[in-house]
């Protein structure tokens, strides 16, 4: 192993125990790799910066999901991870369509994920999804990644757990997807601002510190429309 290979190795350790200094310096690192996926994405009708600062999110989930044991490339892993992120995000906007068989990868690398958690009692290493899987590290992060849906209306977000679902929650399969017609329909009522704040938040799976970069804004203004949209949001459907 190279002294940088080793270098990076020690950096990715250190920012998935949580050293963010590592994490801002591997960012910075691969900002050109991330601007090389990003490349493949231009002209789609988002903007550059967007489409970069989705590219970095790809590569903070590569970085906490990469496996230092295994024999294999940072690069290799990230790349995927990095552009995934970017197709969620087009995906979700009608600009593209996952391929059949991606989405195989993606249905046998969750399927190996439940095996090993259930015989390992813990989250699988990448070394050890491949080798049940059988499938390289670049088609396990492209598997991992393609169908994730990025409207996530049941995720939690903030400091005391508040999902968007919870201003309206489901009974069943069917009442679910009624309800989650009317939360859109009630996003469709707010300001352009405010819809935006909350499909970075809810839909992105965005950070408040992410979603004002992208925005333009500080991280108080984010937090100020977040909480004054989804306000909102729960008198619209609470009626008159």
């Amino acid at each position: 192993m190279t002294a940088a290979a080793e270098e990076r190795c020690e950096l990715i350790q250190k920012a998935q125990q949580g050293d963010k200094q590592a994490m801002e310096q591997l960012v910075e690192q691969n900002s050109p790799l991330v601007w090389s996926v990003v490349r493949r994405f231009l002209g789609r009708g988002v903007e550059n910066d967007d489409l970069y600062q989705l590219g970095c999110i790809g590569l903070l989930k590569a970085v906490q999901g990469f496996d230092i044991t295994y024999d294999t490339q940072f690069s290799t892993y990230a790349v995927p991870k990095i552009a995934g992120e970017i197709r969620r995000f087009l995906r979700d906007d009608g600009l593209i369509k996952v391929s059949r068989s991606v989405k195989e990868s993606q249905s046998r690398v969750q399927q190996a994920r439940q095996r090993l958690v259930e015989r390992l009692g813990r989250e699988p290493r990448l070394s050890e999804l491949a080798q049940e899987t059988g499938m390289t590290a670049e088609e396990i992060a492209a598997g991992e990644t393609a169908c994730q849906s990025a409207a996530s209306l049941d995720a939690e977000i903030g400091t005391d757990g508040f999902r968007l679902m919870d201003v309206y929650p489901a009974q069943d399969d069917e009442d679910s997807r009624v309800e989650q017609m009317a939360v859109k329909s009630a996003m469709e009522q707010l300001p352009e601002r405010e819809q935006a704040v909350i499909v970075l938040r809810y839909f992105r799976d965005m950070t408040q510190q992410k979603a004002a970069k992208v925005l333009g804004i500080s991280q108080v203004q984010v937090s100020r429309l977040e909480r004054r949209a989804i306000e909102k949001i729960r008198k619209i459907l609470s009626g008159p």
